[in-house]
């Protein structure tokens, strides 16, 4: 009997698979351009005011473990942000406090799902999204955004697509329905009517609706976020959210699996996520109590996430600009979070894919970017806009001749 399990094929992150090589580069002395990950410390630091919270809470002791759901001065500044943004009004039970927002996904998919079970979401999607699903022994069934309409929802061709589902075997199993408003990867801000039916979709199937908002304050180039607990009120949903990219803490590792409703099925769920939090004791106790500044501090949160959505607006807009003039490539102008997702003509190119194109872009021009069909979305690339102007626009001069030296002509 072979000593793994049938699910650890699942544990795989597209988003890390070229790491190793990047790094055994590197050590040969090689300087790779990095437009892999999306972590804005790499670029943009951490705050000042939230670090000095960080240093704050070592230097008083506060390095043991903590209250499994989150310290209560951290889940009240969540409460008072999202009474702040969005007039939600939430209770301390309300929210579990996660190692980032992957933790949710891994809390989230083992408290709701059996083996056979089924999750809807719309690709192209982060990839953690299957990874968790699949170890949990469940399988989704995808919808589609739409590349043409600037990566929106086709609300009313995925409620008739998710109403002929309910009426096969799988239909019996369904759980949730998953969304991701900022996307990542494609960077898209979805418009309010179209949040507004997947809210009725949702309602309409008894899915657990569960949104994604990690994002929700970069956003720009005229678009406007709305927070599905703003929508979703009286329907049981989950947000999950995190300090990661608005407060620039990636390393931090602090998300929450907020639950703002009080029906039946949602105390159950938030019952269970609370549950699942007290098995692995705690998170980091001292970047919570950097995060409860973090959130508290409105002014200077203000300030910096001012400065964060500037710097990152101006360098996508500015890849955008470059990747248009590759004839070889189209690329959708995002309006949120920091990745761009270019979709490349492969049958114009010597190159089988995007798996090829990727890895051998690594190896001659010394720049790492991910495939699209890692996210679900095959013949695309994504690329991190979150490196400064003289960096982004060589690495995109370099892959602009990429394509041309790998041409069919």
């Amino acid at each position: 009997m072979g000593i793994l399990s049938k699910r650890s094929k699942f544990a795989q992150n597209p988003i890390r698979e070229d790491d190793n090589t990047a790094d055994k580069l590197a050590r040969k002395g090689r300087k790779i351009i990095k437009l892999s990950t999306g972590d804005p410390p790499a670029y943009i630091p951490t705050p000042k005011y939230i670090v000095d919270a960080y240093i704050d809470a070592l230097k008083n002791g506060k390095t043991g473990y903590s209250r499994s759901e989150g310290i209560y001065e951290m889940i009240n500044a969540v409460i008072g942000r999202y009474k702040r943004m969005y007039g939600v009004n939430l209770n301390e039970n309300d929210v579990v406090s996660t190692q980032g927002i992957s933790e949710g996904l891994h809390i989230m998919n083992s408290a709701l799902v059996n083996d056979g079970d089924y999750a809807i979401t719309f690709k192209p999607y982060f990839p953690a999204y299957a990874s968790n699903l699949y170890l949990s022994g469940g399988r989704f069934i995808f919808q589609q955004y739409n590349e043409s309409d600037r990566w929106n929802i086709d609300a009313d061709a995925a409620s008739r697509s998710i109403a002929k589902i309910r009426k096969t075997s799988r239909g019996k199993h369904l759980k949730y329905l998953l969304l991701a408003n900022p996307n990542n990867p494609t960077g898209t801000v979805l418009h309010r009517p179209a949040l507004e039916e997947i809210v009725e979709i949702a309602n309409n199937n008894d899915l657990l609706l569960i949104s994604d908002e990690i994002y929700d304050e970069i956003v720009y180039n005229g678009a406007k976020f709305t927070s599905m607990s703003k929508l979703a009120k009286g329907i049981p949903h989950v947000i999950l959210y995190g300090a990661s990219k608005n407060y620039q803490a990636t390393g931090f590792r602090i998300g929450f699996m907020i639950v703002p409703e009080s029906d039946r099925v949602s105390a159950k769920v938030k019952e269970t996520f609370a549950d699942y939090a007290r098995s692995r004791l705690s998170i980091n106790t001292p970047a919570q109590y950097a995060v409860a500044e973090a959130m508290n501090n409105v002014k200077e949160h203000r300030r910096a996430i001012k400065n964060l959505v500037k710097i990152v607006s101006q360098r996508t807009n500015y890849a955008v600009d470059k990747l248009e003039r590759n004839t070889y490539m189209s690329t959708v102008r995002p309006n949120g979070a920091f990745y761009i997702l270019p979709k490349v003509d492969m049958k114009e190119l010597k190159l089988k894919n995007d798996a090829e194109f990727v890895s051998k872009l690594l190896m001659e021009e010394n720049i790492q970017i991910i495939r699209g069909s890692g996210f679900g979305a095959p013949g695309h690339i994504r690329i991190v806009s979150l490196a400064p102007k003289e960096i982004l626009g060589y690495a995109i001069d370099r892959i602009n001749a990429f394509c041309e030296r790998h041409a069919k002509r």
